[in-house]
């Protein structure tokens, strides 16, 4: 790839080679690396590809980085076939030999930035890629990070890290900031489709990043600085985190009044301004609404500023897989059962969202825990998630296999909870086997498959 790279070639001034890059980027003679190779990374690869760069991935699993060779998918919405005609096309080669980092024009930072076992902002990854990247940094590079944090993180963690080398973010090199904006297994917004947020830490870096994503995706977003660029990502997820809660606590209130609340919001989501339909279960999941507000508050905690609403609303999204618990414990005692000890439960899905095979952070996953803790023998089925992945949140489950889905299989259960509703379950299979449902996401009803072995929650 050394033949499409402008590796080394400096003019003058930078005035010069701001020039020189904006060039070649927006005529896609430029060498892009990716820096992590999972749901932001990826898609953002074969998206670099599809506008004619031609991508280093950089990623520290090597078994990923093999079956990416191999041409598989190591995403269950991205096609095979996507990475296996990129790979074989010579456009896209996946490394794990960090020692490469210099070869590309721009490097584009993707890995996560999730919470530690004390639930606190976890930096390790994003520190780690700063300084690999650092050992081989050279002049006139784009380094672009797309990793959510919190507002500071770019200027007061990343730059000093990269700048230990020598070189200089001002003079030598541009920083610039692109926060990821994936939805996984939303066929409505592909990578490209969606609005690009893109900024720097001075206006040359900004325009140098702007020629680079101009070719990748259909609009880019100037934004003033880094610091609103970082805070535009927490607040896209703040807003869903808070209007899930609400729907959430809705739920619960009107619960208690007897009224329907999936035909609450159906009915108020008629209105065409002023109101955006959420819809409550079992919690939330995934690395965005779970997490990004965390490192918010953290931050503002650590500015000794308090944020309520905020925290308010995490504890109530966190307390629904106890709601959930309990209204299972309440419809068995209403069937004669004492407890949930020795019940056989079927937790159905546990991705945390539908069609995927993502489980971070999963509201299912803390059903099943949660209901073992009172003395249950959980099971569970997902077609997305036939073995549980050995992650830290969840490495008392790893290893667990989805059980087959068959009548005789599911006679077994004395209930059933209802987390994730993929699209490929046959809910009416479910209805006929299993005496008790717990649906957390009204998938039944949806449907129309109702019952008096039927319950939300």
């Amino acid at each position: 790839m050394n033949d499409l790279s402008f590796a080394g070639r400096r003019t003058s001034t930078r005035a010069d080679r701001v020039v020189t890059q904006e060039r070649h980027f927006r005529a896609g003679q430029a060498v892009i690396g990716v820096v992590g190779l999972g749901y932001v990374g990826l898609p953002l690869t074969l998206a670099a590809v599809q506008a004619g760069y031609r991508v280093i991935g950089f990623d520290v699993n090597a078994d990923r980085v093999a079956r990416l060779r191999d041409g598989e998918s190591v995403l269950s919405h991205v096609a095979a076939g996507d990475v296996a005609h990129a790979v074989a096309s010579g456009a896209f080669r996946p490394t794990d030999d960090m020692g490469e980092l210099d070869r590309p024009d721009a490097l584009i930072v993707c890995v996560p930035t999730p919470l530690d076992g004390a639930g606190q902002p976890d930096l390790s990854a994003l520190r780690l890629a700063a300084e690999n990247i650092a050992r081989r940094l050279r002049p006139d590079q784009l380094v672009s990070f797309e990793s959510t944090s919190y507002p500071g993180t770019m200027r007061e963690v990343v730059m000093p890290l990269l700048e230990a080398g020598g070189l200089r973010a001002d003079r030598d090199f541009f920083l610039a900031y692109s926060p990821e904006r994936e939805d996984p297994g939303n066929r409505r917004f592909p990578t490209v489709s969606i609005p690009k947020l893109v900024a720097g830490l001075d206006n040359d870096a900004r325009r140098v990043a702007l020629a680079l994503y101009g070719r990748i995706v259909r609009q880019t977003v100037p934004v003033p600085s880094i610091e609103v660029a970082e805070a535009a990502k927490l607040t896209e997820n703040v807003f869903r985190t808070v209007n899930v809660a609400l729907a959430n606590e809705l739920k619960t209130t009107f619960d208690a009044m007897g009224v329907d609340v999936w035909e609450v919001v159906r009915a108020a989501g008629t209105k065409p301004f002023g109101y955006m339909p959420f819809y409550p279960g079992p919690g939330v999941g995934g690395h965005c609404i779970p997490v990004d507000p965390i490192y918010l508050s953290w931050r503002a905690q650590s500015l000794g500023v308090a944020t309520p609403l905020l925290d308010t609303a995490m504890a109530v999204n966190a307390s629904m897989v106890r709601r959930v618990r309990d209204r299972l414990h309440a419809a068995l005692a209403q069937r004669g059962a004492e407890g949930l000890f020795g019940k056989r439960v079927l937790v159905v899905g546990i991705a945390y969202k539908p069609d995927i095979d993502d489980v971070r952070a999963s509201p299912g996953m803390r059903l099943m825990t949660a209901l073992e803790d009172e003395g249950a023998a959980c099971s569970y089925y997902d077609p997305f998630v036939p073995e549980i992945p050995d992650w830290h949140e969840h490495s008392g489950l790893a290893g667990r296999r989805s059980v087959a889905w068959s009548t005789h299989v599911l006679c077994q259960f004395d209930a059933a909870v209802l987390a994730t509703d993929h699209g490929s379950i046959r809910y009416a299979d479910l209805l006929n086997a299993v005496p008790l449902i717990v649906d957390t996401r009204n998938a039944m009803g949806q449907r129309g498959l109702r019952g008096t072995g039927v319950i939300t929650a």
